[in-house]
């Protein structure tokens, strides 16, 4: 039988500490990603900070696709699923990198990185809904008290003050576009080594965020002065946290499941959180409550009995 053109699969083997191990690396860097914005946006419009975060993560794994696209296999599945990568590229990080970058010149750093402790209750839900998982009663609590939680970062100044945040809402619907990507990948990339399937997720992003950049000022920005410490910024959170964690996020979802890689968002407030008290943000009670209940409830969400 010809296998030439067969699809690469990745025979999976549970290694659970190695799992956990990779969920807090992708912590340390996502959790910092609020903060890289919140700097890249002293230089760079949000337009800019978006584009420009994917587009040096397509260059990061520019070498890799030149490598990969000569074996059949490769050209075999970009073709079965080239679909799958476009959907992944551009809800799983072009399209949030915007709705980040537009929250980010609005809101705080820590309250960002709080409300993106939704994904695992929207993975959930759209799991539920489009990819035929089932859903038990305790992570039907959790989904409520995630929300219930969500209302406080939404609904409450950090002075206690009643008011309605129209920006965190563009942090929520960032984390409805992570709970697709995430099925997708589960459902449709998990097969594929991680390095492949991430390089050509950003393959099909990659292109149209050149495209974005050179239609503004960007390259001038860049070679302006004082400009070194946000385009490090830009630099960290396109190589490390969309290129090299994406990869290993991926991986994640091999050595155990879509629900378990996203509950990193346990992790990535506190770490958002640090940042932003070093960063004189304020944080008020409300805000404090409504991080507390949303992590319990994905805590739910993540249990497995």
């Amino acid at each position: 039988m010809n296998t030439a053109t067969a699809e690469p699969i990745v025979v999976q083997r549970p290694r659970p500490l190695l799992a956990w191990g990779l969920l807090v690396l992708m912590a340390l860097v996502w959790g910092s990603s609020f903060i890289l914005i919140k700097r890249s946006l002293a230089v760079f419009p949000v337009g800019q900070v978006a584009a420009g975060r994917i587009f040096f993560a397509f260059l990061f794994f520019l070498p890799m696709m030149l490598r990969q696209i000569r074996r059949a296999e490769v050209r075999q599945t970009l073709r079965n699923r080239w679909w799958a990568f476009l959907i992944s590229g551009t809800l799983g990080f072009l399209g949030p990198a915007y709705l980040f970058a537009e929250a980010g010149a609005h809101i705080n750093s820590s309250l960002a990185g709080a409300l993106n402790s939704l994904s695992p209750l929207f993975t959930l839900i759209i799991g539920a809904l489009f990819f035929r998982q089932r859903v038990r009663w305790l992570q039907v609590m959790g989904i409520v008290l995630g929300f219930t939680g969500t209302a406080f970062l939404i609904f409450y100044s950090a002075s206690g003050a009643l008011t309605v945040n129209g920006y965190a809402l563009l942090v929520v619907l960032a984390t409805v576009m992570y709970g697709i990507n995430i099925n997708t990948i589960a459902r449709y990339l998990s097969h594929l080594p991680a390095l492949m399937s991430t390089t050509w997720i950003f393959a099909f992003v990659g292109p149209p965020a050149l495209g974005i950049l050179l239609t503004t000022d960007f390259f001038s920005r860049v070679a302006a002065s004082g400009a070194s410490a946000s385009l490090l910024a830009l630099l960290f959170l396109g190589v490390m946290s969309s290129g090299v964690t994406s990869i290993i996020f991926n991986r994640v979802v091999q050595l155990s499941s879509g629900i378990f890689a996203s509950s990193v968002t346990y992790l990535m407030p506190m770490v958002a959180l640090m940042w932003g008290m070093l960063d004189h943000e304020r944080i008020g009670l409300p805000h404090y409550i409504g991080m507390a209940v949303c992590l319990f409830g994905v805590y739910l969400v993540n249990r497995k009995k």
